[in-house]
């Protein structure tokens, strides 16, 4: 190889910013991703290292088109998000954030260039114990509480994984990070179950709306981009067209809509928003064509710039008023008319509209679900997409910096900030207009034009038809208000019905157990109370007995013996 592993470059990079400090660290941060994009730039497919260990082959490094791609985007990823955070200071926690943004992003890059289930492991705990500090800097009651249930929930993922690589190696003899069949495979399905919980699987997503929005407002950029997105790639890598994998993703693009509409915290709003462009990338790999995984990675590829836009506007918006609630904002465009601009121009890439990212990526997705047949796929996307357009589109920028005017006046945030913006809302563009270079990536071979009339068309009516929708509800009032209010989601069996469960099921032992303990004891003492009375130093059997007395008896018994023996 002409290149090193891209992951020893953000690990030793992650070692230097832990023990640097001001202008130095700045540097380091930027110059971490650079310097492992020109790395990228070397490495060719085939490019591999391995060696065998307790009769396996590990293989930590491994380089094709696919892990290209994702290469790629999380060095992308990890430049604009460290350019977002530049300006953190030691109050802030800024050698925790930092060192943590970087081991995190070295997680997910080592993750998409393993070519085996047991370095993924590592890797995939990794992502876990690095990320989860994103969570802690916060520095509040509850974001240690939200960061403790989100790191039992990712080392039970890694938990799974181990095991079904473990059962895999029994079931094949081989533990090959590649195709795996679910037919009559256990350890299939434990391997898909820890895929799906990094990727929030139906009723395995509470992680994601318990604590992304619990992060700092630079953190949860960071967590919008790599957890997930190595979950997708795992699952195109392992899993591609598995058959439940399509209802599963079906399911995801549309149940998050519903929560998202009620949603008062606009950084859960987009994190249920999250949940539903996953949904997206999920069906596409369960349809398994060409064509839909192209869609899936693409897909992947556009939503972290341009869901990692929106998680930096929202983020701006907590660092400068401190509040982060639809019902407590409006207006801001008069005082950051920049952020906001940012703003409109992500919701506008992750409705997709034409031009934006996401109009060149999420139609592939859809067209692959036609031509395969799955008729029934194609309304249930396209309902999917019209609720983002309400929730994303138009919720997020009107609440945050329209709507009503909340009486904030606050200035822009510092200019690293409004720079990493502006990247990415140039890439939403960039993208959208000119599809051909992320096209050009895709490592699987089929032909896409997205720009023809009948897809244009289609979309501006849905994107017209879904707009004029939201303006009627609001004018009727059938529009759900702005409240500070508790949303119950899934979680609701773990954290409210689960302790509630155990303490009655508990109560119930503990009050069988005391009457078994009562009368156990109680009988144990009553045979003690007889042999007291017989064995005591008062009892019959404990006395003195004169010889003559004991000859009687021996000759009582003798005479009986003789007597029934005869």
């Amino acid at each position: 190889m002409s290149s090193v592993p891209p992951v020893l470059i953000f690990l030793v990079g992650a070692l230097l910013v832990a023990v640097t400090k001001g202008h130095i660290r700045r540097g380091l941060l930027l110059a971490i991703p650079v310097i492992g994009g020109l790395n990228l730039l070397g490495l060719q497919e085939g490019d591999i290292l391995e060696f065998e260990m307790f009769g396996y082959t590990l293989v930590p490094f491994k380089v094709d088109s696919l892990a290209m791609l994702f290469g790629y985007l999380f060095h992308l990823a990890a430049f604009l998000g460290n350019l977002f955070a530049l300006h953190l200071e030691k109050k802030d926690g800024a050698g925790v954030q930092h060192t943590s943004a970087v081991l995190y992003a070295a997680a997910a890059i080592g993750a998409v260039y393993t070519g085996d289930l047991i370095s993924l492991f590592v890797f995939w705990e990794l992502l876990a114990f690095s990320s989860v500090f994103l969570i802690w800097a916060r520095k509040t009651e509850r974001s240690f509480r939200v960061g403790f249930r989100y790191l039992v929930i990712h080392v039970l993922s890694g938990v799974l994984l181990l095991s079904g690589a473990l059962m895999l190696a029994h079931e094949t003899g081989s533990i090959a990070f590649g195709p795996i069949e679910l037919d009559g495979s256990l350890a299939g399905w434990v391997i898909l179950i820890a895929f799906g919980i990094k990727a929030a699987f139906p009723l395995l997503h509470t992680w994601i709306t318990d604590a992304y929005p619990e992060g700092t407002p630079t953190g949860t950029v960071f967590l919008s981009a790599f957890t997930t997105k190595v979950a997708v790639f795992a699952l195109v890598r392992t899993f591609a067209g598995a058959d439940i994998l399509i209802y599963v993703g079906v399911t995801m693009t549309f149940f998050p809509i519903f929560y998202a509409v009620i949603e008062n915290d606009l950084r859960r709003v987009l994190s249920y928003s999250m949940i539903n462009q996953i949904g997206f990338m999920v069906t596409g790999v369960g349809l398994g064509t060409a064509l839909a995984l192209n869609g899936a990675v693409a897909h992947a590829f556009a939503d972290v710039i341009f869901k990692g836009l929106l998680f930096m506007t929202m983020g701006s918006v907590l660092q400068m008023t401190g509040r982060i609630n639809g019902s407590d904002l409006g207006g801001m465009y008069k005082t950051m008319p920049i952020t906001a601009t940012f703003c409109v121009i992500g919701a506008m890439a992750i409705s997709a509209f034409p031009l934006f990212s996401a109009f060149i990526t999420k139609s592939m997705v859809m067209t692959a679900a036609l031509e395969e047949g799955h008729i029934w796929v194609w309304p249930f996307l396209l309902f999917a997409s019209a609720g983002v357009l309400e929730h994303a589109g138009i919720k997020i920028p009107y609440f945050a910096f329209f709507g009503h005017d909340s009486g904030i006046r606050a200035k822009e945030p510092p200019k690293n900030m409004l720079v990493a913006m502006g990247i990415a809302a140039v890439l939403c563009v960039v993208i959208g207009t000119f599809p051909n270079l992320l096209y050009s990536l895709l490592p699987f071979p089929a032909e896409y034009h997205p720009y023809d009339v009948t897809h244009v068309v289609t979309q501006m009516q849905l994107l017209l038809f879904g707009a004029l929708a939201v303006v009627w509800l609001m004018k009727r009032g059938l529009y759900p208000p702005e409240i500070r209010a508790l949303n119950i989601d899934a979680e609701w069996t773990y954290r409210w019905l689960g302790p509630r469960l155990i303490r009655g099921v508990g109560g119930y032992v503990a009050r069988v157990d005391s009457a078994v303990r009562k009368r156990v004891l109680g009988a144990v003492r009553g045979t003690l109370r007889g042999a007291q009375k017989g064995h005591g130093p008062q009892g019959i059997l404990a006395r003195t007995w004169p010889t003559g007395s004991m000859i009687l008896w021996v000759a009582v018994l003798l005479a009986a013996f003789l007597a029934f023996y005869f």
